[in-house]
């Protein structure tokens, strides 16, 4: 008996991105006949439709699934949350870490929903600043919080392996609403981030 693996993937998209995938090996050179790539464009098909589902997923739905009523006024923080994307100029991965906070103003979420918001914008052809933007944006706008904050530190593979070859060289980006403009809560959440409390 063979293995067969249960995957969920939209079969139509699955053979088109397929029969792209077949041109590119052979465009560079190789067969994509030979043994060891015979399997390659449909794996390489599936990886791309999921390196790229967020398209199909709402964040700010995702938020509002699990806001609850609360009075609690102070800073709340999700830090080093694990990022992987694709850089839309060269479809190449970057990755890091995000940092998030807000400060609730009647309502707080559920602390899972702000790395599953991280990760549908992330599975999305990107730029490390329009991320930034995305995520900030939707939980102001969705939570309607006092005040987000959003840091992101990446490393760009397209920066590392090709271009200026740079392996050493990290992005960090930032953005911020309300609370957060005064200086002296965006310190207080940047020197948080940077802490080790645990």
């Amino acid at each position: 008996m063979s293995y067969k693996k249960n995957d969920h993937y939209n079969p139509e998209i699955t053979e088109q991105l397929t029969s792209h995938y077949h041109g590119i090996i052979d465009g560079v050179g190789e067969d994509s006949t030979r043994e060891g790539l015979l399997k390659t464009p449909e794996r390489a098909a599936k990886a791309m439709q999921f390196l790229t589902q967020g398209y199909d997923q709402d964040a700010a739905a995702v938020l509002r699934s699990a806001m609850f009523k609360e009075d609690y006024r102070e800073m709340v923080i999700v830090k080093d949350i694990e990022l992987y994307s694709m850089c839309e100029h060269h479809m190449l991965p970057f990755f890091g870490k995000v940092h998030v906070a807000y400060i609730p103003n009647g309502h707080i979420v559920g602390l899972s929903k702000i790395p599953r918001v991280v990760d549908i914008f992330s599975r999305r052809l990107q730029v490390q600043e329009r991320l930034t933007l995305e995520i900030r944006d939707v939980i102001q706008e969705t939570l309607k919080p006092m005040g987000v904050a959003v840091v992101i530190e990446a490393k760009h593979m397209c920066m590392m392996i090709r271009g200026v070859q740079k392996q050493n060289s990290s992005t960090t980006t930032s953005a911020f609403t309300g609370e957060f403009l005064r200086t002296p809560t965006r310190e207080e959440f940047l020197g948080l981030i940077g802490s080790r409390l645990m």
